[in-house]
């Protein structure tokens, strides 16, 4: 049994963070489904921005659409929602035999949409009857926009990932929306057994820019503080992901333990699971399984790229963790808040930052099939 089939054992499932149509074509994708224990699929437009843009294994269903007279937004669609489809049918027997806990694919509205409420909600409605697969799960950022899109959503029987959650309040305020949601699908006669939704809460982006601004900081080292105070800085560096997912998990805890919570659980409710995103280590002297080992528990997922998967694959330790070191998160917390880490502002900005990550590969993606579109046709002219 592989480390990544044993994270089941302690309630964690990994999802591949990729997709491509190559790898549901050569039989990758399977392949990592049955041997090394993925249960899931996300996706993202950078993502597809690299699928689509790199090879050609799109190029006949780009020219036959081009020809067809579509727009390339209308190609966009087609192409992804074919990728889409493909991977929930690789998947549907995860989501079958884990009794619809696992084997979902995701599907991103348009990072456009981000502070469109009406927007967003019909976007996701049309993506999710569009692929029409039980096991799709439609991806709406967790802005103030997105939440009441969110419920609605979820209300009106859509499959949700949330994403781009940095913050415990964004996270709450998401996981209190789907609890609505379905209190409201229970009040209108509606079944609450077959509703599914993950909040994607992000991490290696935290430390990123945290670590950042420490080094930032007016009393940083270069400007000869005392040792004692540099070393309170360095000893901060790389801590404030972990500790914030670590809080965000405890709220987790406390509402499915929650007498609210059970009254659903009784009509068969399943609970929005918290995904670990952001998972790849961007600062080479961190461990390259820093954002997998602290937060292995109980009705989580950690969603990895390729390389993070393998470096787990070779060396990671699986054990219980995610529950650890509570007292430690609070006191990293509020250790960087005196140091004069802003951190509701920092995560505001993360937001902002993440967003335009998605909307930047969108354009360039729409920008790339035009011109692979044009391209196409003129040699089959």
């Amino acid at each position: 049994m592989s480390s990544l089939q044993q994270l089941w054992k302690f309630g964690q499932s990994v999802w591949l963070d990729n997709l491509t149509r190559e790898m549901l074509h050569n039989g990758e994708l399977i392949r990592r489904v049955e041997t090394e224990g993925v249960r899931g699929v996300t996706s993202n437009p950078a993502i597809f921005h690299k699928a689509i843009t790199q090879g050609k294994d799109y190029d006949e269903d780009i020219a036959q659409f081009s020809s067809a007279g579509l727009g390339v937004t209308e190609i966009y669609d087609r192409l992804t929602i074919t990728d889409i489809r493909d991977a929930c049918d690789i998947l549907h027997g995860v989501w079958t035999t884990s009794n619809g806990l696992d084997g979902y694919v995701s599907l991103e509205v348009s990072p456009h949409l981000a502070n469109d409420t009406q927007g967003t909600l019909h976007e996701a409605c049309r993506l999710y009857e569009a692929v029409d697969r039980d096991n799709v799960l439609i991806k709406i950022p967790g802005t103030p926009a997105g939440v009441p899109a969110i419920r609605e959503a979820i209300y009106e029987g859509v499959n949700i990932n949330v994403t781009l959650l940095f913050s415990i309040e964004a996270y709450e305020a998401v996981a209190d929306a789907y609890i609505e949601a379905l209190e409201q699908r229970l009040e209108a006669g509606r079944p609450v057994d077959d509703m599914a939704s993950v909040a994607s809460f992000f991490l290696s982006r935290i430390d990123s820019l945290t670590d950042a601004k420490l080094h930032s900081l007016p009393d940083k080292p270069e400007a000869h503080i005392s040792y004692s105070a540099a070393e309170e800085l360095e000893s901060l560096l790389g801590e404030a992901a972990i500790a914030n997912a670590k809080l965000a998990y405890q709220s987790f805890d406390t509402r499915i333990k929650s007498d609210r919570w059970a009254t659903l659980a009784a009509e068969g409710a399943t609970p929005q699971r918290m995904l670990w995103a952001s998972t790849s280590t961007k600062n080479p002297d961190y461990p390259d399984t820093k954002y997998v080992e602290p937060l292995i528990g109980d009705l989580t997922i950690n969603t990895m790229p390729e390389q993070t998967m393998a470096a787990f694959l070779d060396h990671g330790v699986v054990r219980d963790t995610v529950r650890e070191d509570a007292d430690k998160a609070k006191e990293v917390m509020r250790r960087l808040s005196e140091v004069g880490i802003e951190f509701d502002a920092l995560t505001n900005q993360l937001l902002d930052e993440g967003l335009e990550k998605f909307v930047a590969p969108f354009d360039r993606l729409i920008d790339s099939l035009e011109e692979r579109a044009s391209l196409l046709s003129r040699q089959t002219a």
